[in-house]
C-alpha cells in the first residue's frame, strides 16, 4: 500500500508545523502542501488531489466550512477532517453538513490522532457517544439537514439493511464485515450504494440518520 497524501489547512504556523511533525511520525502519511487561509486549501487542493484534507475552521478570508464545501463539490473523493479546538456539536453539525467525513479535536493526544486519520481513510469515522447524541439532536432540530435524508430507506435490499443496522451500533467496517461474513471491501460496497440511495454523504450523517428513525418509530 503507497502513502496517504494529506493537505493541511490552518492559519497558525505553529499549528501547521505541529501537525506536518506528527503527520510525518507515520509512514503512512506524507503531506503535500499546507495552507494558511481557505482560498489557498483549495487551490492546493486541486493541485495536488490529496487523500485527506485537515481542515482548521476559523481562517482569515475564507472559513474552513466554506472551503471544505467547495473542494467536496470539485473533489467528491478527498476525504476531509474538520479540526477544532471544542467538542461543539453545532461546529461538528456544520463541517458534517458542509461534506466533512470526520472532526478532529485539537487537544487528542498524538496517538488518538493517527488512529481517528486512518479510521478516516477507512471510510470509518468513529465519535463520542455524547457527542453523537449532540449531533443527532442538531439534525433533528435544523431543517437544512432535512432535504439530504429524503426517506428511501424501502429501496434498500435486506443486506443493506443489515449493514446500516450494523452501523448505527458503532461497528467498523471490518466487524461488519465479521458479523456478516462478507469481504471488508464489499462492505465498503455496500455503504457507497447505501449512501447514494439515501442521498446522504458520509457516514456520520448515515448513522444519525438511522437513530432518527428508530427515535420516530418509538415515539
Amino acid at each position: 500500500m503507497g502513502s496517504y497524501k494529506i493537505l493541511i489547512a490552518d492559519d497558525n504556523a505553529r499549528s501547521r508545523s505541529a501537525i506536518r511533525l506528527l503527520l510525518n511520525s507515520e509512514p503512512l502519511f506524507q503531506v503535500v502542501a499546507d495552507a494558511k487561509n481557505g482560498e489557498e486549501a483549495i487551490v492546493f487542493a486541486r493541485q495536488h488531489v490529496p487523500d485527506l484534507v485537515l481542515m482548521d475552521i476559523n481562517m482569515p478570508g475564507m472559513n474552513g466550512f466554506e472551503a471544505t464545501r467547495q473542494i467536496k463539490q470539485m473533489l467528491p473523493n478527498v476525504r476531509i477532517v474538520i479540526l477544532s479546538v471544542s467538542d461543539d456539536a453545532a461546529d461538528l453539525f456544520e463541517a458534517i453538513r458542509n461534506g466533512a467525513q470526520g472532526y478532529l479535536i485539537k487537544s487528542l493526544r498524538p496517538s488518538d490522532w493517527i488512529t481517528y486519520l486512518h479510521g478516516v481513510l477507512d471510510g470509518e469515522t468513529p465519535l463520542p457517544r455524547e457527542m453523537a447524541e449532540r449531533l443527532l439532536s442538531e439534525f433533528r432540530t435544523n431543517p437544512t439537514i432535512k432535504g439530504c435524508q429524503a426517506d428511501n430507506i424501502e429501496k434498500l435490499t435486506n443486506r443493506e439493511r443489515e449493514i446500516l443496522e450494523l452501523v448505527s451500533r458503532g461497528a467498523t467496517n471490518r466487524e461488519i464485515a465479521n458479523a456478516l461474513f462478507i469481504a471488508e471491501n464489499t462492505v465498503k460496497n455496500h455503504l457507497k450504494n447505501i449512501m447514494a440511495k439515501l442521498h446522504i454523504q458520509n457516514r456520520v450523517q448515515l448513522a444519525t440518520y438511522v437513530r432518527d428513525k428508530r427515535l420516530n418509530k418509538e415515539s
